[in-house]
């Protein structure tokens, strides 16, 4: 039978319970035990497809072509295994579905309410992924924190899914913030105390605390929250703060987390493999030689928009053994002052993907220069196409040619509307979404990249190259080096005589993990090294200071 993982969070939001989700999902796959990761959002939204990324961070999309919370993107680089549309639920999706049930007479003229109507909804979602995945133990991260008056039926279904499968099935695990008070040097439990106290109101109460705190947490202070929690004294997990968000696993492993899982739930491991992870790691942490990266974008005051983009940054870096700084650089900037000086600084650049024309010029501004400077370029999803746009104004002369996503009057529509989007309406879900077959060309940068000839990759978007222009831009220096398998779409196009010019349709950042990075994002950053070495002669270079302070984790 199916075991369930609880993870619900307390005191304040962002405290850390999607990592915490997907560490124990790795140290419970290190045991060889199948896991599956489930989001439990609360906002009302049906997905965070048309919600701002100032409001939500990056939309991830998983291989089935859903559009996810962010946190799916942590399971996936944690845990190694693709997410699916059940995966992530939202209050929207849930009253959406009651209400079309009631609409359609599937409740007999019955009252319908929050509870049971909702909350069987709810768990009928949570009982779906098991089903769908197959995995010995599903992990249900709950969103917000305990108090908030819209996570109340959320909290009601998995307090009634411990009936319903048993005490021996099921595990709640609460994450919390121990405050520390700098002026009597001491962690503060009482906020903890308090939401273990909520939490007890609503009829769950905690069988794992796990405390997060920015200074080491002692013996003592673990004892009196296990005292005044009532939780066992071993059950009380300690997650000081670490400057590197792969670490966490080990963290938890350290304190035992994992053999407390295995015993509370009856699981049978088999065996314990972390070694791969334990090096990686410390990999990451040895010192490494410099090299900075431009990602110029509109959402850069809010780093998490860009979330999958800097993580398999990091990742091609530690295989290449570069320590990655990234200069995050303000596309909107960049148009307004036209002072490119910014990108001077950095030895490679990468334009990720966006919606609307705000700080499109500066995008493409930032493409010219890449393309006339010989600097290494990395285009995703708008990226391509700003990089596609950009060429078509070298050719023509003009500033004329453009996306009918930002020109509807264009008289060059070198980027246009999907023909079966025509007339659509919605904007939500209705999109080129999740995995799709792409065909390389033998003999470009991409194929030599990828080492294969046939490859998936996530897409998330409406517009697409205009094969109408495709004659003119391959005469003027493009090279489409990926299409879909009956060559209508153009998936992945570059700048010949360039040493590394790459832009892609899909976004292959989703699919880059810690151990496994992506191999655009490798043959970029490969490119940029080359870069730098020819940008600093062979010598050392001193990164100035408020470049070396750009990273972050």
């Amino acid at each position: 039978m199916t075991k369930y993982i609880f993870c619900t969070g307390g005191v304040v939001s962002s405290v850390g319970k999607g990592v915490t989700a997907a560490s124990i999902g790795r140290i419970l796959k290190a045991r060889g035990i199948s896991v599956a990761i489930q989001k439990l959002d609360p906002y009302i939204n049906v997905d965070p497809g048309t919600m701002s990324p100032y409001q939500h961070g990056e939309v991830f999309v998983t291989e089935d072509g859903a559009e996810t919370d962010l946190d799916l993107g942590h399971y996936e680089r944690f845990t190694d295994e693709n997410m699916l549309s059940v995966s992530n639920v939202t209050t929207g999706q849930i009253y959406a579905e009651v209400i079309a049930r009631e609409r359609r007479g599937d409740f007999l003229g019955g009252t319908i309410q929050v509870i049971p109507h909702i909350t069987n909804e709810i768990k009928r979602r949570i009982a779906l992924v098991g089903h769908k995945t197959g995995a010995e133990v599903v992990i249900v991260e709950v969103g917000g924190t305990v108090g908030d008056i819209e996570g109340l039926p959320f909290l009601e279904a998995i307090r009634q899914m411990r009936k319903d499968v048993g005490r021996s099935n099921t595990l709640y695990i609460h994450v919390t913030l121990l405050p520390y008070i700098a002026s009597t040097k001491e962690l503060k439990t009482k906020p903890t105390q308090h939401s273990v106290r909520e939490l007890r109101g609503i009829g769950i109460q905690p069988d794992v605390i796990v405390c997060r705190a920015d200074y080491p947490v002692d013996d003592a202070v673990r004892d009196k929250i296990a005292l005044f929690c009532d939780v066992e004294r071993e059950a009380v997990i300690p997650l000081v703060t670490t400057s590197v968000i792969y670490e966490v696993p080990l963290v938890l492993e350290a304190a035992r987390l994992g053999d407390l899982l295995v015993e509370r739930l009856g699981l049978q491991p088999r065996g314990l493999d972390l070694e791969e992870w334990k090096a990686m790691v410390a990999e990451i942490r040895r010192p490494k030689e410099p090299l900075v990266i431009g990602v110029v974008g509109k959402y850069v005051e809010l780093q998490d928009a860009y979330i999958s983009v800097r993580e398999a940054l990091y990742h091609a870096g530690v295989a290449l053994k570069r320590d990655i700084h990234i200069r995050w650089i303000s596309s909107e900037a960049l148009e307004r002052s036209g002072d490119l000086t910014p990108l001077q600084e950095v030895d490679g650049i990468v334009v990720p993907g966006g919606f609307g024309y705000r700080g499109i010029e500066g995008k493409i501004a930032a493409a010219r220069y890449a393309r006339e400077r010989q600097v290494p370029y990395l285009g995703l999803c708008l990226g391509m196409q700003v990089m596609v746009i950009e060429l078509a104004r070298h050719i023509l002369g003009s500033d004329e040619p453009n996306s009918t996503e930002f020109d509807h009057t264009t008289a060059y529509p070198v980027i246009d509307l999907m023909p079966d989007q025509q007339g659509i309406a919605n904007l939500g879900g209705t999109m080129r979404l999740g995995a799709y077959p792409c065909r390389l060309v033998p003999g470009t940068r991409a194929a030599e990249a990828y080492g294969q000839d046939l490859v998936y990759e996530r897409h998330r978007h409406r517009f697409e190259f205009n094969n109408a222009y495709r004659e003119m831009l391959e005469q003027g220096g493009l090279v489409v080096s990926g299409l879909s398998p009956d060559g209508r779409l153009v998936e992945i196009a570059e700048i010949r005589d360039h040493p590394w010019m790459v832009g892609s349709q899909f976004h292959p950042e989703f699919k880059s993990r810690p151990n496994r990075p992506h191999p655009l994002f490798l043959g970029f950053l490969r490119a940029a090294i080359a870069y730098r070495q020819r940008r600093t002669q062979g010598g050392s270079q001193v990164i100035p200071q408020n470049l070396a302070m750009e990273e972050v984790d």
